[in-house]
């Protein structure tokens, strides 16, 4: 807490009073004063803060050893920024996600709050710059333009490593799901209409499928977060910056974060371009596109509970409504929905940013690292609570899915092999005007028998599980006509009312 006293530090526009307890200084000052835009810190990205003392570190290691940087002063920085990756000085790093200079006030803030960790470890005053110069030493043979692209390409690969296990368990718990409704059979759908049937297991597999495939894809794009300009300087040319300067800090920043990390072969066109940043955004858009159509489809198949489909209950979470007394609402896939929505503004935001780069510079980094950290953020979050508080307690409205199984036109699908297209259309229609059971029309109609029937309509062969191809022999030497079918249970008057049945060419 900050006890009023302040100390006064000075950059080439003049001086101004910091806090004395602030570790951050004057160049995150005037950041502070120019961009009160998003009042969200860089620090809400931990894992940003994170990356930028790692690319820190291993810039003090390697200015170390080609011997531009006193060891002492290298070991100083080192160890500070240490601290920062264990997560101290968080709190410290408190410019805005949104700012103007490329990123120059994100990677000054973290130049200061290493270099006055630092100073305080060796028994210093904050501010002693003279002592230890958070330019001259901390940002020693760098520049923002090759440091703070570095850094949020590293902050995504430690980011995407988490969202990909909250990603796989969810996939998991969807394939519990399958398991534990293997055998509760539904009737699958296609336009919203009635289809054939399947089971819930094959539907809840299916969900379980499409993120394993969002898995692999996330992960093939993650190579493109391990191109780094490291050594590029201003624009890429390598100004100020000493020749075994590149390898060396790539290979401590490769041992310091575990990410597979390469240099870039042209380190001008790496610093201009942003265009890795458009594919990983779109890789998370297509993930959380793919999410809320799954949330979509547990809305419906849970809506109701009485006049809904009403299929699967979802676990209820808190009261829906302060007027409708026990209404219950699918609160939790509805806020993984609004996440998957603002991915997809943001993944625009990215597309938008990265167009708008010029030269030998893009000037928008900062959007873009806000717009895909807070997109990985949130669907980590977001695949967390689906997980914890929706799916993992979802049951299954066996009763209700058996009774629309049973009364289901859908299921004679699985005997047109056997009864032919037309004759099976027209059970369909009879089944639908009358209520009767699709097997007892069937079997009344002799078309077959009750044995083959059931053997037809068991849950193996409905839902694909166990398949024929060959048809069998139909009971009785000569099928019943479609009419007959019809009329002998609406009567001729109502066959001849149905379009196609009572009609002279059905008749021929």
């Amino acid at each position: 807490m900050n006890d009023g006293r302040t100390r006064i530090e000075t950059d080439s526009l003049g001086s101004l009073e910091i806090p004395a307890d602030a570790y951050w200084g004057i160049h995150t000052a005037r950041a502070l004063e120019n961009f009160p835009i998003s009042k969200r810190p860089i620090s809400v990205y931990k894992d940003l803060v994170k990356a930028l003392a790692m690319v820190k570190q291993a810039s003090a290691r390697a200015n170390r050893e080609i011997g531009v940087l006193d060891p002492a002063k290298a070991d100083l920085i080192d160890r500070a920024a240490q601290r920062v990756i264990d997560g101290e000085f968080h709190d410290q790093f408190v410019v805005g996600v949104i700012q103007g200079g490329a990123g120059t006030s994100t990677n000054m803030n973290a130049n200061e709050v290493i270099t006055n960790i630092a100073l305080e470890m060796a028994g210093r005053d904050k501010g002693d710059y003279a002592f230890l110069s958070p330019i001259d030493d901390t940002n020693r043979s760098q520049s923002t333009n090759d440091v703070y692209p570095t850094a949020i390409k590293v902050g995504l690969g430690l980011d995407l490593l988490t969202l990909l296990e909250e990603l796989d368990l969810l996939r998991k718990a969807f394939l519990d799901k399958a398991v534990e409704f293997h055998d509760v059979l539904k009737v699958g759908r296609t336009q919203l209409q009635d289809a054939v049937p399947m089971t819930l297991g094959q539907e809840f597999h299916g969900f379980a499928t499409t993120l394993g495939e969002d898995h692999s894809r996330l992960k093939e794009n993650a190579y493109l977060l391990c191109e780094v300009n490291m050594g590029a300087t201003a624009i890429g040319t390598g100004i100020t910056t000493h020749p075994d300067y590149s390898p060396a800090v790539l290979r401590h920043l490769r041992e310091i974060t575990g990410l597979d990390l390469e240099l870039a072969t042209d380190l001008v066109e790496s610093t201009s371009d942003t265009g890795a940043f458009v594919s990983f955004s779109a890789s998370l858009k297509r993930n959380a596109i793919k999410l809320s159509k799954i949330c979509n489809d547990l809305r419906l198949l849970s809506s109701g509970p009485q006049a809904g489909l009403g299929e699967i209950n979802l676990p209820a979470r808190q009261a829906g409504s302060s007027i409708m007394p026990g209404k219950v609402n699918p609160v939790i896939p509805e806020v993984v929905n609004q996440v998957a929505f603002a991915v997809a503004g943001a993944d625009l935001t990215v597309t938008m940013a990265v167009e708008g780069g010029q030269l030998q510079l893009n000037a928008f980094e900062p959007v873009i690292a806000h717009s895909v950290f807070q997109s990985i953020t949130w669907m980590r979050r977001g695949m967390y609570t689906l997980r914890v508080n929706c799916v993992d307690g979802i049951t299954a409205n066996r009763k209700r899915l058996g009774a629309m199984v049973g009364s289901s036109v859908g299921v004679i699908t699985a005997l047109t092999p056997f009864i032919g297209y037309a004759a099976a259309a027209a059970l369909a229609k009879t089944a639908l005007l009358t209520g009767r059971n699709v097997a007892d029309l069937v079997v009344e109609a002799g078309l077959m028998s009750r044995e083959e029937v059931d053997k037809q309509l068991s849950p193996a062969r409905l839902t694909g599980l166990e398949t024929v191809t060959a048809p069998i022999p139909v009971v009785g030497e000569k099928p019943v006509s479609n009419e007959h079918v019809l009329a002998s249970e609406c009567g001729e008057e109502r066959a001849a009312d149905v379009p196609g049945v009572g009609s002279r060419s059905m008749r021929r």
